[in-house]
């Protein structure tokens, strides 16, 4: 990092912002990024009032006046996949940034599903020596809580190598490796995300006063802030007490005792939007083509609220970017903790209705992982699927590959004589994950109840005979549990996402006796056709 750089980074961590005078930059406008092709480019910084500023890259140029305050923006127009060299900006001093690609950006952000480095996936030694992409590049931002936005983070891009690549978040390494190995062009991946934190932390405090549903994030941030003294005693206490316990090692190999986590109200972290402040507020002048999200298991406590959270976090993120509809593309929670013997009403399972039902929410995207989890632990160390399920949905949807890019995702539920009658978009060839199409083969579990019995596990089939009646067939679900078992496919294996048809409770035993429902697959399943309207493509489900 070259020396001007460096004591930008460090006035801007201890007094909050640049001061002025010479020609600044933010941490992210620096040596081996990556600028996005094919749409205006943010370039931004500080200077003097007043101060005429010009930047020049692949032989285009731009110029710009700071303000009153000393900032000053301009897009860098007609940058194309592949140019590269050295960025000059210029005012009274004169700025150079090397190594510049032009490609594809995206953000990564979330909690610690995201924020898993590579040096913790699945096959971590061998995929860390191949590694080797120099036209991947990964700009991690330093944890940060802000109580106002700030203009600068912390941080550096890095060059994908065996040595770097480690402590990549393994999610954003293997989207960046997947597109650069179908598009051939340079990805650049921002990485901003932080462990065990809600989406109210990432959410613009502005947008979350402006809803009463959001006032408990604000309610609880205010009794922490209150309770902090008292709470700060008894941390210091506790962590006395366990420096102690812990100067021996436990006997008979009991595991050691936890430390005690420091209370809330002492800082920002914990205010709503104060990672947005910290850690996405610096970001959003920075042109991006999309972003991929990993979180929801901080929300799992108020799943509906989330069903209203989340969208509103996604919208707020294109309006401060200014980027309209920009590709939003998340992770829906994996299978985790305990399997019930019949589907059970969860919270997660009502958190991975929220995730489902966000796709109504314009140029979003799901990467279902019910079946990559792992029971006993809430970071499963599969993240290449991870990456690469959402990798699909960019691919078709962003880059129009004609290619598959999600399981089957349930669209309808009639009731036609006595049959319960599912529909699904993305349910080509849907089958048994063990590939079986014969009677008795076992896809997923189908909860079915009818208006006179209550709802009880029941199996889809693959077999050609019709689907045995039932008296006014009601609503069904599948995999709605914690950590369910499903192995209901597409064609390419992408899994099924949990759904439910209606409203209605799940666990409680009502009425008088059970029904069980076999559902053919064969009248569950969809063929999915993609159209090209204006080079776009789209879903459509056939008729049944």
């Amino acid at each position: 990092m070259k020396p001007h750089l460096a004591t930008l980074i460090l006035a801007t961590s201890i007094l909050g912002g640049p001061a002025l005078a010479d020609v600044k930059l933010p941490a992210v406008i620096s040596d081996n990024m990556i600028l996005q092709q094919e749409t205006p480019a943010g370039v931004w910084g500080w200077a003097d009032p007043g101060e005429k500023v010009t930047v020049k890259f692949a032989g285009k140029s731009a110029e710009a006046t700071a303000d009153e305050k000393g900032k000053w923006g301009l897009k860098l127009q007609g940058l194309t996949a592949g140019q590269s060299g050295e960025m000059t900006v210029a005012g009274k001093n004169t700025l150079a940034i090397k190594n510049v690609l032009v490609g594809e950006v995206w953000v990564a952000s979330g909690q610690s599903n995201m924020e898993f480095t590579l040096s913790g996936a699945k096959d971590h030694d061998a995929e860390i020596k191949a590694a080797d992409f120099p036209q991947i590049r990964m700009f991690t931002v330093q944890k940060s809580a802000k109580t106002e936005p700030a203009d600068d983070c912390v941080g550096k891009w890095e060059i994908c190598t065996p040595q770097t690549s480690p402590h990549f978040s393994a999610v954003g390494y293997f989207f960046a490796r997947r597109l650069y190995q179908t598009l051939k062009e340079p990805i650049g991946i921002i990485h901003t995300s932080w462990g065990g934190t809600p989406a109210e932390f990432w959410t613009p405090k502005p947008i979350l006063a402006r809803d009463p549903a959001f006032k408990p994030a604000f309610d609880s941030w205010e009794k922490a802030v209150a309770n902090y003294p008292q709470a700060k005693e008894k941390y210091e206490k506790d962590l006395a007490e366990w420096k102690e316990a812990t100067k021996t090692p436990p006997a008979d190999g009991k595991p050691a005792p936890k430390a005690p986590r420091p209370p809330r109200g002492g800082d920002a972290f914990g205010s709503p939007g104060c990672l947005y402040n910290g850690m996405v507020a610096p970001l959003v002048h920075y042109t991006i083509r999309g972003t991929i999200w990993y979180q929801g298991e901080a929300n799992a406590g108020a799943p509906d609220l989330y069903k209203k959270l989340f969208p509103t976090m996604i919208r707020s993120w294109r309006k401060e970017w200014q980027i309209e509809d920009f590709p939003f593309l998340y992770v829906q929670l994996a299978n985790f903790m305990q399997r019930h013997a019949e589907p059970t009403d969860t919270n997660w399972a009502r958190l991975r209705e929220a995730q489902l039902e966000t796709l109504d929410v314009p140029h979003t995207g799901m990467a279902v992982t019910i079946d990559i989890g792992d029971s006993k632990n809430i970071h499963p160390t599969d993240k290449q699927d991870v990456g690469l399920r959402l990798a699909l949905w960019a691919e078709a949807t962003v880059y129009y590959r004609d290619e598959e890019f999600s399981g089957p995702l349930a669209s309808g539920f009639q009731i036609e004589d006595g049959r319960a009658r599912l529909t699904f978009r993305n349910g080509e060839g849907m089958k048994s994950a063990d590939g079986g199409q014969t009677q008795g083969l076992r896809p997923c579990p189908v909860k079915i109840a009818s208006s006179f019995g209550p709802m009880r596990r029941s199996r889809a089939t693959t077999s050609s005979s019709p689907a045995r009646r039932c008296r006014n067939p009601s609503p069904c679900a599948t995999v709605w549990d914690d950590d369910p078992e499903c192995n209901l496919i597409n064609n390419t294996g992408l899994p099924a996402s949990p759904f439910r048809t209606d409203e209605w409770p799940f666990g409680v035993a009502e009425i008088a006796r059970r029904v069980a429902i076999k559902v053919n697959v064969d009248s569950l399943c969809h063929r999915v056709h993609r159209s090209r309207a204006a080079g776009a493509p789209s879903s459509v489900a056939s008729q049944l």
